[in-house]
């Protein structure tokens, strides 16, 4: 969380075991008694300010892309305990996390959001999982080229279906509404295109029946052979 908020945005994960969480404050704050059984004030302001300066120089990284965020986030992670980076960037995160779960609690608009925009995620891993459900054999994806060209040919695939489902879904609001029925904007922006349970993944198997349809029916019309064991 800290380092989402130096580069500009707000991360808003869904949290597990909500009952276990706590309110983390720093120890001059005065609560009131109703929170004082979830809040542990273990913030410490100074650990801030001494990993202050590296903390905006690592920040400035990622920005300016001299860094990757997974790279630096795996230097300064839980391997690194102890430096002043990583001491700064978990009491600072203590602090935002404290009030992203006083809105995800307090605020019902804000807690629906996340869930609604968490689920829209997910329902897209899912599709990803359908579009693709083997493995990739030991041979393949080895290469920085191949596993290049399985990523992109796997995304390609999950674009299609995505794009092919908000076309159809553009088309019957249009059709309904230019019918008379009322489609609000804000259940449209509620709905997801990646649903899959009417896309047949594994293609579609035609057999060539057409050029014997003669044969077979004459076929139905003389009477039972009988089978004679040799």
């Amino acid at each position: 969380m800290s380092v989402a908020k130096l580069l500009g945005f707000d991360l808003c994960p869904r949290l597990r075991d909500l009952a276990q969480r706590r309110l983390y404050l720093p120890k001059p704050f005065t609560i009131p008694e109703e929170l004082d059984r979830v809040t542990e004030r273990r913030v410490s302001l100074r650990a801030i300010d001494r990993g202050w300066d590296g903390l905006l120089r690592l920040a400035a990284s990622i920005r300016t892309g001299r860094v990757s965020a997974a790279l630096a986030l795996q230097r300064f992670g839980s391997a690194a305990r102890g430096d002043p980076v990583h001491r700064a960037a978990d009491h600072l995160g203590r602090l935002l996390r404290s009030v992203f779960l006083c809105d995800y609690l307090a605020v019902d608009d804000f807690r629906r959001e996340i869930h609604m925009l968490l689920s829209r995620g997910e329902s897209v891993h899912q599709l990803q999982r359908a579009v693709f459900s083997g493995k990739v054999a030991p041979e393949r994806g080895r290469r920085q080229d191949e596993m290049h060209t399985i990523s992109s040919s796997h995304a390609l695939l999950t674009n299609i279906v995505l794009a092919w489902n908000t076309g159809k879904m553009s088309e019957t609001v249009e059709r309904l509404r230019g019918s008379g029925v009322r489609i609000e904007d804000d259940w449209l922006r509620r709905m997801g295109p990646a649903h899959f349970g009417h896309i047949n993944f594994r293609g579609t198997m035609r057999f060539g029946i057409e050029r014997f349809a003669q044969s077979l029916l004459d076929d139905q019309s003389d009477p039972p052979r009988q089978l004679r064991l040799v």
